[in-house]
């Protein structure tokens, strides 16, 4: 175990929006930390699957060597992406999504820092969207699918230890946690004062990602010194509620382990699908 801090939703936050922008990103949402264990998973009693806890980790290295080779990442590693999505789901079709670069050093690559709140990068509502709207680009004439799972493969390309790691909290803990819808909005630059909070037509419409409130049953993990051989699929949204259907994570800082090296990760967002037979 070790002892950090997780940042999660206030009570007190009552309009959530995330507004992005070409000069940057700004989330109007309040976010209050809380001290938490995470345990190390590694050292768990057994492995974490997709089915009962909503994660798992993959060891399959990467034939891509830098993330400052888009390219690569736009060919090869979205390649790789979905033959580890068909290896662990069984889907009968992934489709990739794209990805984004995060760093826990602001140096002269546009990256994002790391996503530090306990959050699902799409809610409920937003997760069927997409899921419906990419299959229906890629398969205009298909036959439908019965299940989806919208995932992320979250991997480091930094060395280990890392300074700012990924915690993933088990679904078993986290079930009956109610998500709070924060609306992502386009902007053509961010807004300032009570722009933040006037009305916005169509708001209940957008797409949005998922916040967590505070919840002391909840069980948080994360994978110590990951390689870049190492990555985490991580699930968004499994439409079969049946099982483990969704994983709220957060970044962390590791003010524990010595050594520690700056974090730069890669997070490349796919759908599964099970297509009707």
């Amino acid at each position: 175990m070790v002892a950090a801090t997780i940042n999660y939703l206030s009570p007190d936050s009552r309009i959530n929006r995330f507004f992005w922008a070409p000069e940057g990103r700004l989330s109007t949402s309040i976010s209050v930390p809380h001290r938490v264990e995470i345990g190390d998973a590694r050292q768990a009693e057994r492995p974490f699957t997709l089915d009962e806890h909503g994660f798992t980790l993959v060891t399959q290295p990467t034939a891509v060597a830098s993330l400052d080779d888009r390219a690569a990442l736009d060919s090869i590693y979205a390649r790789e992406v979905e033959q580890i999505a068909m290896g662990l789901t069984g889907a009968d079709l992934v489709v990739a999504m794209g990805y984004e670069l995060r760093s826990s050093v602001a140096g002269d690559r546009p990256m994002l820092p790391p996503a530090a709140r306990a959050h699902i990068d799409y809610d409920t509502r937003t997760a069927h969207q997409i899921a419906q709207r990419r299959y229906r680009k890629a398969q205009p004439d298909g036959p439908d699918y019965k299940r989806f799972i919208l995932f992320s493969l979250w991997r480091c390309f930094s060395a280990p230890p890392q300074d700012w790691p990924l915690a993933l909290c088990d679904f078993e803990s986290s079930r009956d946690t109610a998500e709070v819808r924060s609306v992502k909005i386009d902007v053509p630059r961010l807004p300032e004062g009570g722009a933040l909070h006037a009305p916005i037509a169509g708001e209940d419409e957008m797409g949005a990602s998922a916040l967590f409130a505070f919840d002391a049953d909840h069980r948080w993990w994360w994978y110590p010194a990951m390689s870049r051989d190492e990555a985490i699929f991580i699930k968004f949204h499994d439409s079969d509620h049946g099982r483990a259907w969704r994983t709220p994570h957060c970044a962390f800082h590791d003010e524990t382990t010595a050594g520690t090296m700056p974090r730069q990760s890669i997070e490349f967002r796919g759908c599964a699908y099970f297509s009707k037979k």
